[in-house]
Formats: C-alpha cells, structure tokens, sequence
C-alpha cells in the first residue's frame, strides 16, 4: 500500500475538504448516517475524521464497515484520539486502529519526542498517517498552546505551539493540525514547514475560522463539522467549501 501522504494527495485532488463526523452520541442510528455522508458527499471531500468519543459508541464491525465504506468512495479515514500515552500503549493503539482500518490518527506530541518517533515509525510501517497536534481551534486553546515554555537545554523562551511544530518535522510526522480560527498561527507555521508537512485546519465556520483565508495563508486540508452536518442542504454547502478550498 502506498503511504498515506500519497493516498490523501490523491483524494484531495478535487477538494481538500475533510469531514468532521462528530456527532453528538445520543444522535440515533450513527453508523446509518455516517456511511450516508460517504455516499451523498464523498464528491466533496478528501477525507473523513471520527472523533473518540464517536469510537466509544460504535462497534468494531460498525468502524470496519465505515472506514471500508470510505476508502471504496476514494476517502481517506482519521482517527481523532489525540493519542498521547506512554510507548507502549500507543503502540498497542495504532495497531488496532489498524486493524479498524484507519489510515491516519491524530496524536499529541505532549507525549515527548521520542515517544512521537517511536509512534510515527510504527504508524509508517503500516502505511498509516500521523497528524501531530500544533495548535486547536477552540477559544481556549491559545492559553496553553501560547503558552511560553522554556525549551530544554535552553534559556529561551518559546511559545508552546512551536515547540510542538518542531517536534512534527522533527519526527517526521505526515501533517499539523492548527486551527483556522488562528490565521496568524498558520501564516507562521506555513513559513516554518513549507511543503515538508501539511497544515490540517479545523474550525471552518461554526468556530469562525474562514476557509479561503486558511487556504491562502497555508492550510493545505480543511477540517469541516457542524458547518455541513448541520446545513439545510449538506450537499451543496460541501460544494462551496470544496470549491474555496481549492
């Protein structure tokens, strides 16, 4: 299998939108609707992120089904567990979420960079993707990811989300995630990469991030939830935003 860089160039060639599938759980029938957004919108996306909590509720023959279901529609799968454990246990992780039929997830290099290596190499061995958390679109993100640490064996002063950028390209991670409702953060970190990783942004729309603004400052992928789960006409409005994120 090709890696997953390549797949998710591949999806994306028509759109760079990727859908947040994050329902709420007490939402009925989710394996039901989420294998109706593959089929009724997958013209419009790249890729489909489900969130950990969606992963609690579901089965493994119901997250299979999905993720099979996707990739036979041309989408790429991320596993949104912001993993952050010891070695071991994230090992352990990435091989079932390789077996559930994953092709990305989404880590926190909170967890130290050798830990991240070490997850990066094995995801890579088994032709998944890791996404490495930079900076998220909540509000109250930029309290602590803002926040100035001091970097080891230095003096310096730096703001954690760049500690966590370098560790990224470091490790050799496939992408960042930095939210689109911080357009400053992704003009920063768009000129620090360049086209060695790319920018994964969440928060288009309902958070107020704007997607022809991350577009043009750096965003190479846009991480869209509630913006089209939500809309009275979930089709088109995945076709405006795959149009502006183009």
């Amino acid at each position: 299998m090709t890696k997953f860089s390549n797949r998710i160039k591949k999806s994306s060639s028509d759109s760079s939108i990727i859908l947040a599938n994050d329902y709420s759980t007490n939402v009925p029938r989710l394996e039901s609707k989420t294998i109706h957004n593959i089929k009724s919108l997958h013209k419009n996306l790249c890729a489909i992120k489900i969130n950990f909590h969606l992963l609690l509720k579901l089965g493994k023959k119901e997250i299979q089904k999905i993720n099979k279901t996707a990739n036979n529609y041309g989408l790429q799968t991320i596993a949104d567990i912001k993993l952050n454990d010891i070695g071991n246990t994230n090992l352990v992780a990435i091989e079932n979420l390789d077996e559930l039929g994953f092709d990305a997830v989404i880590a926190n290099p909170i967890m130290g960079n050798q830990s991240l290596k070490n997850l990066v190499k094995s995801a890579h061995k088994r032709s998944m993707g890791i996404i490495s958390l930079c900076h998220m679109s909540a509000p109250e993100a930029r309290a602590n990811y803002e926040l100035n640490v001091v970097k080891q064996n230095s003096s310096k002063m730096t703001p954690l989300y760049q500690i966590f950028l370098d560790s990224a390209l470091k490790n050799d991670s496939d992408g960042i995630i930095v939210g689109a409702t911080y357009p400053d953060i992704i003009k920063f970190c768009k000129k620090r990469v360049g086209k060695k990783l790319k920018i994964y942004s969440p928060g288009i729309g309902v958070q107020g991030g704007n997607a022809v603004e991350a577009k043009k400052l750096g965003s190479d992928f846009l991480i869209v939830g509630r913006t089209i789960l939500d809309a009275k006409n979930p089709i088109e409005t995945a076709r405006k935003l795959a149009e502006d994120s183009i």
